[in-house]
């Protein structure tokens, strides 16, 4: 009787607070024609082993003129790939494959949302790390700390 108690008020507790779980896990980040996000930082749970972050360009302006997405890199990783994203071009500003990069978003433009999920398993609480947008120049502006704790 004890046991089934203990399941009954397990999975009560889990209903009324498994949402909050899954929050810990995923993050929404607004990109705006005014070249900013909406977040100057991210945290997540260690114990996540993925991360999705939703990204809306909440701006009406195209992606060929104020494109966003979300990048995220080491913090020492964070200029080289801004600019190697720069000298790829357009449409996708971002160097396709390459290891420095941890997670990203394609670019999207005024009233459109993307999501990207990634494993976060390897990622180190306390880690030093920075999202950012890749469209040229947004870098400088549109930028993070993404935090393990």
């Amino acid at each position: 009787m004890r046991k089934k108690l203990a399941a009954t008020a397990f999975l009560a507790w889990a209903a009324l607070y498994g949402a909050a779980w899954g929050q810990e896990c995923s993050q929404t980040i607004e990109g705006n024609d005014l070249i900013q996000y909406n977040l100057a930082e991210i945290r997540v749970s260690a114990d996540c082993g993925e991360f999705t972050v939703n990204l809306r360009h909440v701006g009406q302006l195209p992606a060929n003129v104020m494109g966003h997405n979300w990048v995220l890199t080491r913090t020492e990783d964070y200029m080289a790939v801004a600019a190697a994203a720069q000298a790829v071009g357009p449409p996708q500003y971002l160097p396709n494959g390459d290891p420095r990069i941890i997670g990203a978003t394609s670019m999207i433009g005024g009233g459109d949302e993307v999501t990207v999920t990634f494993d976060t398993s390897e990622l180190e609480a306390g880690g030093d790390y920075t999202y950012f947008c890749s469209f040229p120049g947004h870098y400088v502006l549109m930028n993070g700390k993404f935090i393990v704790e």
